[in-house]
């Protein structure tokens, strides 16, 4: 195991939300939307510290993942890496658990992704299938599997 998941405060606020535009500020400029104002509102809006966990490798917080259950699903809010630790797996091995979580509940995963964003092929390739599009974002269900993975971060 690499990672380690650590729960966040709600004093963690400004290094969460900073590490969020820091990690989406490539694809939303992509298509014109980069706002940093408007990104740190809508983190504000839905910023809940018991469902936020630090990502950390090797001791060092290299992102954030915010899950959790409503409902009929499991909603996986947010999952970012810092680009100086993208395409090194972390996002895979925090996502297998995320899926462990879903099957342990028996609950389908949703979540949306930044139509432009690479998150999108990321998604698909841990088994998402896109559910409905939107203006600027896609929303995607990972339904629950008969099998279930085994990683634990």
């Amino acid at each position: 195991m690499r990672t380690t998941l650590h729960q966040a405060n709600p004093e963690d606020f400004e290094s969460l939300v900073s590490l969020r535009i820091v990690a989406m500020r490539e694809s939303l400029e992509r298509i014109g939307r980069f706002d940093i104002h408007r990104a740190r509102e809508r983190f504000r809006s839905s910023f809940s510290a018991c469902d936020t966990y630090h990502i950390k490798l090797n001791h060092e917080k290299i992102g954030f993942v915010a899950f959790k259950v409503l409902d009929n699903q499991l909603l996986l809010e947010h999952l970012y890496i810092h680009p100086d630790h993208q395409g090194e797996g972390v996002g895979s091995e925090v996502l297998n658990y995320v899926i462990t979580e879903s099957e342990k509940i028996r609950r389908p995963i949703h979540v949306g992704a930044l139509r432009e964003s690479d998150s999108n092929r990321f998604y698909v390739r841990h088994g998402f299938i896109l559910h409905r599009q939107e203006e600027h974002d896609n929303y995607y269900i990972r339904p629950i599997s008969t099998q279930t993975g085994n990683t634990n971060p």
